[in-house]
């Protein structure tokens, strides 16, 4: 990998821009330049949400993100705003639960799955982001044990240590999807 481009939208209260911190400090624990520039609406929670996350082997140059490599859907207004944007060749992953058409594009690949039931079914309503994020990770190729941990305890505070283990159960459950 030399630059990585990911673009991660929902409504605010989704865990938007905690995946997108997580992807960051990944890449800043394995030593890679990164760039987290989040987007919201003044509603926040119920609002729109997104955030640009770039990692790369070189220096960042500019932490906007036009056309994204990857691309997180988390909601039907979020893949009717970007599909179009993302790069040829690249991925998108989406919550099936909150999504229900298909997308429309043949140049890219598509991992539709039911992060928000998977969620819900499993315990921990609030994580669907992170489902979401260990699937991306398995499917990337860039799942470490290693740096899954140092990354969480980076954006999980001493205060909600508690939500280490749980987060990554959902981790573990998106990428054995």
């Amino acid at each position: 990998m030399s630059t990585r481009q990911f673009l991660f939208s929902g409504f605010g209260g989704q865990g938007i821009l905690f995946a997108g911190k997580f992807i960051a400090y990944k890449g800043l624990i394995e030593d890679k330049e990164v760039s987290w520039l989040p987007s919201y609406g003044p509603e926040m929670r119920g609002g729109t949400a997104s955030c640009s996350v770039i990692v790369s082997d070189e220096p960042v140059g500019s932490p906007i993100v036009n056309r994204p490599d990857v691309l997180v859907a988390m909601n039907l207004p979020s893949l009717d705003r970007f599909e179009d944007k993302v790069a040829p060749g690249g991925i998108i992953f989406m919550d099936s639960s909150l999504i229900e058409r298909s997308v429309k594009r043949t140049d890219v690949t598509v991992f539709a799955l039911p992060a928000t039931q998977m969620a819900s079914d499993n315990g921990f309503p609030t994580l669907a982001n992170m489902i979401i994020v260990g699937k991306i990770l398995k499917e990337l190729g860039e799942y470490s044990d290693e740096s899954l941990k140092a990354a969480l305890a980076k954006v999980i505070s001493a205060k909600h240590a508690d939500m280490m283990e749980v987060n990554r159960k959902a981790i573990d459950l998106g990428a054995n999807y």
